[in-house]
């Protein structure tokens, strides 16, 4: 939406500084892993080990075995919220945060309701979570338990409806680094043993207005549209309004508001930014819509194939190229386009500080022993 009034303008850099300043992408952060995953409202985590190198491009002194303790600890959780997408969440976020996205489950509920004619909802989630609650179970299994008492009913609709209507995580061995395991699923209140406290629901579940606050901290500046691609929600321009009085007010340079809190770093838009390696899903590249501040016009649709992410390499805070790590530890870097002599020497060494520091990769890897090059990850 197009401002009418007259606000300050950030350019395309400035935004790039500030989110990156947000996503702790400017240097490395002196935090606790526990604390980054709050901070960053979760990680995208469709796959296994991309929560372990989000935070490795973002945290000082990181190592997988932190993130891997927190998983085994039932800190940190893996459960669908934004997008109905998996994400890492602290046990806190986990509890809180999962209602205020239940709207978008609701709608992928809907597409499947031809295959749920004669299915009492309510009776179905009160099945589904007693089996899964007895003990976690995969897919497959609460399908299964839910054709013995709905045989007529499309089985994949079964499934969809237990997803979609029960907070379910993913239990350990699942996501811990390292580790394999199938996907087992059970409550998160039973996961966790306990439901949201009073004290943690109004710290982190505030509401909607609550997290419109959170998420500008974690991506902002931002536009209401941005932050409704971010969490796959609808109508949250009344939120904006309401916080409006206590919100700096921006604009893009096509007029677009932007929406930021006051105190948070807009760092100047030449303050240098170091090469990074970010995971196939980082949020980074998933939460605005108009994402040209971190990926350039030219550039757009080149970090999917199909609905495959390739991990990407940021230079001078923008996308720049791609990278892969085979199961020998080599990490082949392909660039988009031309860089300086002291541009691939950076990327060089960056490359090889994640070798050393993610050695023993859930796949196999011998980080430490590994090299950089550059050339085609596809060949």
């Amino acid at each position: 939406m197009a401002s009418r009034t007259t606000h300050p303008v950030l350019d395309t850099r400035s935004l790039n500084r500030a989110t990156l300043a947000r996503q702790l992408l400017l240097s490395r952060a002196e935090m606790p892993a526990l604390d980054a995953v709050a901070h960053l409202l979760g990680l995208q985590a469709q796959n296994v080990k991309p929560p372990y190198f989000q935070l490795h491009a973002r945290l000082a002194g990181f190592r997988p075995d932190e993130l891997a303790g927190l998983m085994e600890s039932r800190r940190v959780v893996r459960m669908v919220t934004m997008r109905s997408t998996i994400h890492t969440h602290t046990a806190a976020d986990a509890l809180t945060l999962r209602p205020l996205v239940q709207a978008p489950r609701d709608r992928e509920l809907g597409n499947f309701r031809k295959g749920l004619v004669g299915v009492d909802l309510e009776r179905l989630t009160g099945l589904a979570r007693a089996f899964v609650e007895a003990e976690p179970r995969t897919m497959g299994e609460i399908r299964e338990e839910l054709l013995k008492h709905w045989p007529d009913a499309e089985p994949q609709a079964l499934s969809v409806a237990a997803r979609c209507l029960l907070p379910l995580v993913q239990v350990t061995p699942r996501g811990v680094w390292g580790r394999s395991g199938q996907v087992r699923l059970t409550t998160v209140g039973c996961w966790l043993g306990r439901e949201a406290s009073d004290a943690e629901a109004e710290v982190f579940g505030v509401g909607v207005d609550g997290l419109v606050v959170r998420y500008l901290r974690a991506f902002g500046p931002a536009s209401v549209k941005d932050m409704q691609v971010w969490a796959g929600l609808t109508r949250l321009r009344e939120s904006f309004e309401r916080l409006r009085p206590q919100l700096a007010v921006f604009r893009d340079e096509n007029g677009v508001e932007l929406f930021d809190v006051p105190d948070a770093p807009r760092p100047p838009a030449d303050t240098p930014a170091p090469p990074r390696f970010l995971p196939e899903f980082d949020n980074l590249l998933l939460s605005h819509a108009d994402r040209t501040r971190v990926v350039p016009a030219g550039l757009k649709g080149r970090t999917w194939a199909g609905n495959q992410a390739y991990c990407t390499l940021l230079l001078d805070g923008f996308l720049a190229g791609l990278w892969r790590l085979d199961d020998g530890g080599r990490l082949t870097v392909e660039l988009f386009g031309g860089a300086t002599r002291q541009e691939k020497e950076d990327i060089l060494e960056e490359g090889e500080r994640m070798l050393a520091d993610m050695a023993g990769g859930a796949d196999g890897a011998a980080g430490g022993a590994g090299s950089v090059r550059f050339g085609s990850i596809h060949g």
